[in-house]
């Protein structure tokens, strides 16, 4: 579902009460800024970012307007937290309870102005509980050593946190797989290490829950549209159809759509070799030639070359190594290894799809001490 979003108020559908902190940036053309300080985190008060600011007109370029950019984490307003999601039932309660959380800075807007809110950036979320013994590291390196592109738009991965984050990123969306626990557990020593802002709201909740945790974990995929044309070109390409406005992308179905999405593309560029097994180097070969008949001998030993060198040497470094040749030869290499037929392989990711495929909101399972318990979420 959805986490955080950026909404824009135009300047007839707020009012600014009082000036409860400010922060100026005449270049940027801001006029105010208001933060949640992590006081107001700590004590479970949570509020979203707000910037009021001079722009040019999206309807009309030659003139300026005054707009306040709200920004927040849907879950984290409703419930302190966000490994619990949110059902297309929250809406009218989320639309409350920022109404309110404005009125509490200073401003004064409508549940109707918010509804019809413009949204300018949008990030969709995925929890996915890992209650087998399995942990996101498995899955996150995975992903890593596979060292595939989601598109040729993407200008940097990134790999951090020891291996508890994966992170395709462009000019105007990221891809984020991550480790939801760890991540947390990086804020309790400092926020900067954390992947996601204002993790000080839910410190607390995984201090009561980390003592009976047991074999669960939590692996998290994030889909982050961070560009108005980029929602735009995305839906278009889905055949999403809905106003760009909070009340009609505040639905479940445009989430699973997007999330699948990007899986999709994840796992359409995942060549079968990587996770086949065969149980010696005849059989490989054998099943090599049974399943792929039009291929010739020379490509046939192609690949059964590449399988024996991803089986010894990670596919990402085995890139780096052959990084003097040109990376067109590379992609090509790829391509022909997507193209193989082999026997069913489980796909590697199977949890992820299942999850996201079902899209059942994680909640908190209260015990009759009234405490939320991780290894008790419920989906």
């Amino acid at each position: 579902m959805i986490d955080t979003i950026v909404l824009l108020l135009s300047q007839d559908e707020f009012k600014i009460n009082k000036i409860i902190a400010s922060k100026t940036n005449k270049k940027l053309g801001i006029i105010w800024k208001q933060n949640p300080t992590k006081k107001d985190l700590k004590r479970g008060d949570y509020k979203p970012r707000l910037t009021l600011a001079s722009r040019i007109s999206w309807h009309n370029k030659n003139k300026r307007e005054t707009t306040l950019k709200i920004e927040l984490s849907l879950p984290k307003l409703l419930f302190g937290n966000n490994f619990e999601e949110l059902q297309y039932k929250d809406r009218f309660a989320v639309i409350e309870k920022l109404v309110a959380a404005l009125k509490e800075m200073g401003v004064t807007t409508t549940q109707n102005a918010i509804a019809n809110a413009s949204v300018a950036a949008i990030h969709y979320s995925k929890n996915i509980p890992l209650i087998d013994g399995a942990t996101p590291y498995h899955f996150i390196n995975k992903i890593r050593n596979a060292n595939i592109p989601l598109s040729l738009d993407v200008n940097q991965t990134d790999y951090r946190n020891h291996g508890h984050c994966y992170k395709w990123h462009c000019n105007s969306y990221e891809v984020v797989f991550y480790d939801k626990i760890k991540d947390l557990e990086k804020a309790r020593i400092s926020g900067k290490r954390a992947l996601e802002r204002d993790n000080e709201i839910q410190i607390d909740l995984f201090r009561r829950a980390e003592n009976g945790r047991k074999k669960f974990e939590v692996l998290r995929m994030e889909v982050r549209l961070n560009k108005r044309q980029k929602i735009k070109q995305l839906f278009k390409k889905l055949n999403i159809k809905a106003d760009l406005v909070f009340k009609k992308l505040f639905k479940p179905a445009i989430s699973k759509k997007v999330l699948l999405h990007y899986l999709d593309k994840l796992e359409s560029r995942w060549p079968t070799l990587i996770d086949y097994k065969t149980h010696n180097d005849k059989a490989l070969l054998a099943e090599l030639i049974f399943a792929n008949p039009t291929l010739g001998p020379k490509k046939i030993l192609q690949m059964y070359g590449l399988k024996r060198a991803i089986d010894a040497i990670p596919i990402g470094e085995m890139r780096a190594m052959f990084s003097k040749y040109s990376a067109r030869s590379w992609y090509r290499l790829i391509a022909d290894a997507n193209s193989i037929q082999l026997p069913k392989v489980d796909r590697p990711l199977a949890v992820v799809r299942s999850s996201l495929t079902k899209l059942k909101p994680l909640k908190f399972k209260k015990s009759k001490s009234n405490k939320s318990k991780l290894h008790t979420i419920e989906t």
